[in-house]
């Protein structure tokens, strides 16, 4: 009886033996294998089912794939003494588990790690470069400008990183920091760059100001435009006017003409008749409804009137 318990102790002991010494190494997960506290060996990264002997040795898990970082807005001062607040993220993952257990130890330190060197490289490059190199893209063009003033383009034109050349260089920087570590880091980003409450007014009250101008710029433009439609108009008309005028003269001497060739024609055909009433249409015009006419017997309208008894 008592052997049978003491095998059934054995065969329940040499279970638990093999199952504790077996493991499992996923594909998302890199092993570092320690016993009493000391790794033992090289760190293990591919997957599948791993040994180790039982209740000795410790299996110590550690993530493969990229973790993100996130960190915590910064109020920064830029080198033209303008203040923003950078809010950047990381993506970085444990390249090397061993050293990474052996420095670090957990991701939750890792990021605090990573927090202390990428604001403090992100202060120092912000500290000194000029607003206008830490908000605009390295790859910018002259044509998306929506200002004219030459110093603004004059600065423009001085941009030597860019914003989006900031991550090259903070992960220039923390490199060889963290690779000591064990982390390798993908890449920094500046996620959102605000600029401070003092910093926007400005900031809006200079758009404003240069929305203004160039909304008094149009307006120039298009009262310039105005008077020269106006002016072509006016010239326009001045010019159909003066040829109507010289049209009418045309008619109207062209109809004189005609006019004085019909009177000759009649007067040419019975001249006394012409004279007669020429003569009427003089008197008609000189005599009015009160006015009493006295006739010398040798005036023509005497002689026409003697005429016509």
């Amino acid at each position: 009886m008592n052997k049978n318990i003491i095998s059934s102790i054995i065969g329940i002991a040499i279970i638990f033996a093999a199952y504790d010494s077996a493991f499992v190494v996923t594909e998302v997960e890199q092993v570092v294998i320690t016993q009493f506290g000391k790794p033992i060996g090289d760190s293990i990264k591919k997957p599948g089912l791993k040994f180790k002997i039982p209740f000795i040795q410790k299996v110590n898990t550690f993530e493969k794939r990229y973790i993100q970082w996130d960190g915590d807005p910064n109020e920064i001062p830029t080198s033209d003494k303008t203040f923003i607040w950078v809010d950047a993220n990381a993506r970085w993952r444990i390249k090397d588990p061993l050293v990474f257990m052996q420095r670090i130890g957990s991701t939750a330190r890792a990021g605090l790690v990573l927090n202390n060197l990428i604001n403090g490289s992100l202060r120092d490059l912000i500290t000194k470069s000029n607003l206008i190199e830490v908000i605009i893209s390295s790859d910018w063009k002259e044509e998306y400008l929506l200002t004219t003033e030459k110093s603004r383009l004059a600065e423009r034109r001085n941009i030597k990183v860019g914003r989006d050349k900031f991550s090259d260089l903070i992960v220039k920087n923390i490199k060889n920091e963290m690779s000591k570590n064990g982390i390798e880091v993908a890449d920094v980003l500046i996620k959102r760059l605000n600029y401070t409450e003092k910093v926007q007014r400005r900031v809006f009250d200079r758009m404003i100001s240069e929305r203004n101008r160039i909304a008094a710029e149009l307006r120039s433009q298009g009262e310039g435009l105005k008077s020269e439609i106006l002016g072509a108009m006016q010239k326009k008309l001045s010019s159909i006017e003066s040829d109507a005028s010289r049209k009418a003269e045309e008619i109207k001497g062209t109809s004189d003409a005609e006019a004085i060739k019909i009177s000759g024609l009649a007067y040419s055909k019975d001249p006394e008749f012409y004279q007669f009433w020429t003569t009427l249409q003089s008197y008609e015009e000189v005599l009015g409804k009160n006015t009493r006419l006295v006739i010398d017997i040798n005036s023509d309208l005497y002689k026409f009137l003697s005429r016509s008894k």
